[in-house]
């Protein structure tokens, strides 16, 4: 796996504008008063529309043991969009990303834990395929399971889901693109993040 650089650890940090202002240590800047960042969500659906959905681990510092959409994370700087998805989908599931296309140019959200800890991220949402079974990371997701799309978006919409706020913020916002997960159209999340202009990477990856 080779051996991990001070930057393996860093977000990038945005203005509400989308710009960057700088880096930061991803965990310790995860707190009461979290910093706005740059991040990612994707979804990953089989040949059937099926959405794959996964339960985050007790070990993770934000929402443990929350159902949430299939894999998130940070790019790190300079990192390419596409790139920094497929390293989250490998190290949280043990796969590889056949295909990446971005479908929400921008979600920006802000959510609080219990304990008071803070979530405040801006990014783009990705539709994926995967290549292959998962084999998921029990430090970063512990269970698995594929569901109908539909009936997870009305669910949603029901309030009644009990996903990750940022799972039913970015499946609100999905839902209204059409019943078809893979007929969604792709978009360029460098239109609206600035940070991510000229790092969004191709709009379509495949293996």
């Amino acid at each position: 796996m080779g051996v991990k650089t001070a930057v393996d650890d860093q977000i990038v940090l945005l203005d509400e504008s989308g710009r960057a202002t700088g880096a930061a240590p991803r965990l310790a800047s995860h707190h009461a008063d979290t910093p706005l960042h740059l991040a990612f969500t994707t979804y990953a659906f089989n040949g059937d529309g099926e959405l794959l959905l996964t339960r985050r681990s007790m070990a993770k510092k934000t929402w443990p043991g929350v159902w949430t959409n299939t894999a998130c994370g940070h790019p790190r700087p300079g990192e390419h969009l596409v790139g920094a998805a497929a390293r989250r989908v490998r190290e949280e599931l043990g796969v590889e990303v056949l295909r990446a296309d971005v479908v929400l140019a921008k979600v920006r959200y802000r959510a609080v834990m219990p304990n008071g800890v803070v979530e405040n991220e801006m990014g783009p949402v990705l539709r994926i395929g995967l290549d292959g079974p998962v084999r998921p990371d029990p430090q970063e997701t512990d269970q698995v399971k594929w569901v109908a799309w539909r009936d997870i978006a009305n669910r949603v919409t029901e309030g009644t889901a009990g996903l990750s706020p940022w799972a039913e913020i970015t499946i609100r916002r999905l839902a209204e693109l059409g019943a078809d997960p893979w007929g969604w159209p792709v978009v360029d999340p460098g239109d609206e993040i600035p940070a991510l202009h000229g790092l969004a990477g191709p709009r379509e990856e495949r293996g």
